[in-house]
């Protein structure tokens, strides 16, 4: 069965909730761009030592291979 993305992004990405969250995420990205750290296509990312990806502060964020960041249990 092939997903739904018009219906997915009605019933969750809309929300103005997950709206924070998502710019949260790509705010970080961009923080950490700036800083040299992490470059488009390098197969890394942003994460949030806290879990809170509304908390960008420096200490918080850490650059993680792709793999390892989206295994981590929630």
């Amino acid at each position: 069965m092939a997903r739904n993305y018009k219906e997915e992004y009605k019933d969750f990405h809309s929300k103005p909730d997950q709206k924070k969250r998502r710019a949260g995420r790509n705010a970080a990205r961009r923080k950490m761009t700036a800083a040299g750290k992490v470059n488009r296509g390098d197969g890394k990312d942003v994460h949030h030592k806290d879990g809170n990806t509304l908390n960008n502060k420096k200490k918080n964020l850490r650059v993680e291979s792709r793999s390892k960041n989206r295994s981590r249990k929630k």
